[in-house]
């Protein structure tokens, strides 16, 4: 039933991680040391006094554009990194994926529905307190495939072995990380090979385009070369740029395979925008945000860029 907890059973066929603890993403971890008794990561608060903000913002224009064109995108990349058993009807394996920084769990608990073994490992309380308590109202066999733990992706270590899951997500994170490139290799640690690292990351090559968008001329001008910025939810925050960060991966070993833009024509609008009533409408502004996400030159000025890499 709802708000039931998940007995710590393990998934069977899947071998549970250091600390994992599948089937009781709502307790104690493997090892005994509960959740909240995790000291914190070095430099992780990043995002400390942003969750408020970001839960306010959830049912809004701009992050249900985000979390849409994020799965269309990385189900499309699922597909082509693991195409089903027996041809194009045949069955899809249960993939074991690790989350950085899962937040509401959007794209988590959206995976574990469709039958794939998923650990969250989020560094902030009330995120990880709002995914808790998002994973206990799901049926029981979804809670099963989720386990949650407090830290940041620079623990991997800490809590897992080398190659032991097939995806890891990084979807909203580097840009709370002064230097990517320690991060991004303990992921590829934990990496199997051929296996998939989906980035999202802010676009440093189109800092200038929101500000631009709003007649902010200053805060445009100022955007044109910096890496700093100071986000929507008022928080410090740096972003990335496409090439830099196509060599980090190529050099720890996973390699670029694709990318896309995130949030070509709706960015600038007011973060208490609503959805548009008209489904048909919506439907139209998704289409067209897909569209502009893998297109060029759209893609390269997109507020978000999707980098998906392959573990050699």
């Amino acid at each position: 039933m709802p708000g039931a907890r998940v007995p710590d059973v393990p998934v069977p066929g899947i071998s549970a991680p250091r600390g994992a603890g599948y089937g009781s993403g709502l307790g104690t971890p493997a090892g005994g040391v509960p959740l909240g008794e995790l000291p914190p990561a070095p430099g992780s608060g990043g995002f400390t006094g942003g969750a408020a903000n970001w839960l306010a913002g959830l049912g809004g224009l701009r992050n249900t554009v985000r979390q849409e064109l994020v799965a269309r995108q990385l189900d499309e990349q699922l597909a082509a990194h693991f195409p089903p058993s027996g041809g194009a009807h045949g069955r899809r394996r249960s993939l074991r994926v690790l989350d950085i920084g899962p937040g509401q769990g959007t794209q988590s608990l959206r995976l574990a529905r469709a039958g794939h073994v998923v650990t969250g490992l989020e560094s902030d309380p009330v995120m990880l307190s709002t995914l808790r308590a998002a994973v206990a109202e799901e049926p029981p066999e979804v809670r099963e495939r989720m386990a949650l733990l407090s830290g940041d992706g620079r623990q991997t270590g800490r809590h897992f072995g080398p190659a032991c899951f097939d995806v890891v997500l990084c979807h909203g994170v580097l840009m709370y990380v002064p230097d990517p490139e320690p991060l991004l290799a303990a992921l590829a640690r934990v990496l199997a090979p051929g296996g998939m690292l989906s980035l999202l990351v802010r676009n440093g090559d189109a800092l200038a385009m929101r500000p631009g968008l709003l007649g902010d001329w200053p805060g445009a001008l100022g955007a044109f070369g910096a890496d700093a910025y100071t986000n929507r939810l008022g928080l410090a925050t740096r972003a990335d740029r496409r090439e830099p960060l196509t060599a980090i991966l190529a050099g720890i070993g996973v390699p670029l395979q694709g990318w896309y833009g995130v949030r070509v024509f709706t960015d600038a609008v007011p973060d208490s925008a609503p959805v548009p009533s008209d489904p048909r409408e919506m439907a139209g502004l998704l289409d067209a945000e897909e569209a502009a996400g893998r297109t060029d030159p759209y893609r390269a000025v997109a507020a978000l860029l999707h980098l998906c890499g392959t573990r050699t």
